[in-house]
């Protein structure tokens, strides 16, 4: 089956330059003001033409610089304060590798124990924290076939097709923020609360997490959830949180506790963000979803539910979920928001906001508060009978060893993931994007 032609067939971070030769062309056709408006957008390049959000544009000053790791401004005496009162809470770990290199998972010469005494995921897989008070990360789900469903990297500024499809097939699913993102594209990032989609927090900046200060790390969840970008673009403040890359020890999630974020890995991963990078191909894309299917048919999930790691990130990441929807919805019985699968129907510190509970949402009412379609009774979407089919697992394995491990190498990504990253940058803080695309 082809990705559908609706999509701009060029990849975001092309895009990205793309629109930098564009900034001229008028919109002034379009409701730009709107999330509304900006929804009905359907041309993906003026969708990423520059426009102008007022909150955004006023609130500019107060934040860190757009894609870079965040640090706590100087005249924020609000940051200060809060982080010396939760500095207390956060135990004496250091920061992995050295920087600039470990900020995109270059661990070059990083001695670490292979006791694993930091519940360090990149290294092992841990996910059950070593420190006392922590919750361990969520990975699967307690629903029976269930495929809790989302997207990281996001928001994506030409994502209204794709936002389209789910909303069309009253899909809703979990959309994990990027917080310089969400200034980029604040009608966008709108959009999310609007359809009936949990939003949760990818950090500021998108850089592995443990190679942070304790600063920084405060600062890339401060400056995205909390009373910042998306509480200020979108109204709400998120409870739930995934790292980037996965990149997770005690020391972040004892941040991310005391933020009272959840922390949300995965357990499979689609490695759609891959494709056209280091030989990988969209065949392999493919097999990836398929082997998560074959496993749903096969009877793997009939305990408990799983999650896969997917993305809002570029057309083809886009495509890829549309064209393996309805093969999913076959295979899984339920494929619903994260917090749905988790009965969190408080998903945001504002209590003005619900999501529906599991019965709810598989009996048909997808969203019961807020949103566009609120109160939805039309049937679910997602709740379909098994079929049969065959692949293999994509799970992620978990390192072991003896003694002291030493970490050689780069397990970071490709440039052009930054690049991709960086797109919305481009289209409202073009000086912003282009120091991005050259990281």
């Amino acid at each position: 089956m082809s990705s559908p032609s609706f999509f701009n067939p060029k990849p975001l971070f092309a895009s990205a330059l793309f629109t930098l030769s564009i900034l001229s062309v008028s919109v002034n056709a379009q409701d730009r003001t709107t999330e509304q408006g900006e929804a009905q957008i359907t041309d993906p390049s003026l969708e990423c033409s520059p426009y102008s959000y007022a909150p955004v544009s006023n609130a500019l000053s107060s934040f860190p610089a757009m894609y870079q790791p965040a640090t706590i401004v100087a005249s924020d005496y609000a940051a200060q304060e809060k982080y010396q009162s939760m500095i207390g809470q956060i135990p004496n770990i250091a920061p992995k590798g050295t920087q600039p290199a470990s900020l995109m998972g270059d661990f070059s010469g990083l001695s670490y124990p292979n006791s694993d005494p930091d519940c360090w995921w990149t290294d092992t897989k841990c996910t059950t924290p070593k420190l006392a008070g922590l919750s361990p990360d969520i990975t699967s789900l307690p629903e029976p076939d269930t495929l809790g469903y989302g997207f990281d990297d996001g928001p994506s500024c030409s994502h209204n097709a794709f936002y389209d499809y789910l909303q069309e097939n009253n899909q809703k699913a979990t959309m994990f923020y990027i917080g310089s993102n969400v200034m980029s594209s604040p009608l966008e990032a709108q959009r999310a609360l609007a359809d009936g989609h949990e939003v949760c927090v990818h950090t500021w900046s998108h850089r592995y997490m443990t190679s942070l200060t304790n600063e920084q790390v405060f600062a890339e969840f401060y400056y995205s959830e909390d009373l910042q970008a998306i509480k200020l673009v979108v109204g709400v403040t998120p409870t739930c949180w995934r790292p980037p890359f996965g990149d997770v020890d005690d020391r972040v999630r004892a941040f991310a506790n005391a933020f009272g974020l959840r922390t949300i890995v995965w357990q499979y991963d689609s490695n759609d963000w891959r494709e056209g990078t280091g030989g990988y191909t969209a065949a392999n894309v493919d097999s990836n979803y398929e082997a998560l299917i074959a496993m749903a048919q096969n009877g793997t999930y009939s305990t408990a539910g799983t999650t896969m790691l997917t993305h809002e990130l570029n057309n083809f990441t886009m495509s890829e979920a549309v064209k393996f929807l309805d093969q999913l919805k076959s295979a899984f019985k339920y494929l619903v928001p994260i917090g749905v699968a988790l009965n969190q129907t408080q998903p945001y510190v504002e209590t003005n906001y619900s999501l529906p509970s599991f019965a709810q949402y598989i009996s048909g009412t997808t969203t019961v508060s807020g949103g566009s379609g609120a109160s939805s009774t039309s049937s679910s979407s997602s709740a379909t009978a098994s079929s049969s089919g065959a692949g293999q697992s994509s799970s992620t394995g978990s390192g072991s060893g003896s003694g002291q491990k030493t970490t050689g190498g780069s397990i970071g990504v490709p440039s052009a993931f930054i690049g991709a990253g960086a797109l919305t940058a481009a289209v409202i803080l073009a000086s912003s994007a282009m120091k991005f695309l050259a990281f």
